[in-house]
């Protein structure tokens, strides 16, 4: 089971009274970081070689937004410049998922035809947003979004 999981049964079997003696026994399940999407950005990107000025230009947002984005110092609504980003930085559904879901926005649904389209392209490796954005063309889907900070 998942660690999440783990946590989330913990945390649904848990009394009022009993709260902290949970959050202490699931600590390491737990956000350290204070800016726990900043941090997973950093680290993802920096474990793929990548550096943020080039995920920024090939996902086609200015780098003083985008690094005002990763660095939690503005926030978007628009779960597609996110989804740029993680094209651009190279990112496994897995990965993708969990970006989207520390930035407070809806992970990709299979059952959706666009975010089914989407994980295809994550999973079979087409980075380009170019390349993206042609497969969602090619099924008479909308563009990945761009950018207006």
């Amino acid at each position: 089971m998942k660690t999440t999981d783990n946590l989330t049964e913990a945390l649904m079997d848990a009394k009022p009274e009993n709260v902290s003696a949970v959050l202490r026994e699931k600590r390491e399940a737990m956000f350290s970081e204070e800016k726990p999407f900043a941090s997973f950005m950093r680290k993802t990107i920096k474990s793929k070689g990548l550096k943020q000025q080039d995920v920024f230009l090939n996902a086609e947002i200015p780098e003083g937004y985008g690094y005002k984005l990763i660095a939690e110092e503005k926030h978007t609504r628009q779960r597609d410049i996110l989804l740029r980003l993680c094209f651009a930085a190279q990112f496994t559904v897995e990965e993708t998922q969990r970006a989207l879901k520390l930035s407070g926005l809806s992970p990709l649904y299979p059952r959706i035809e666009r975010d089914a389209v989407l994980m295809v392209a994550l999973n079979q490796g087409i980075y380009q947003i170019a390349d993206v954005n042609k497969l969602l063309e090619e099924h008479k889907m909308n563009r990945l979004r761009e950018t207006s900070p």
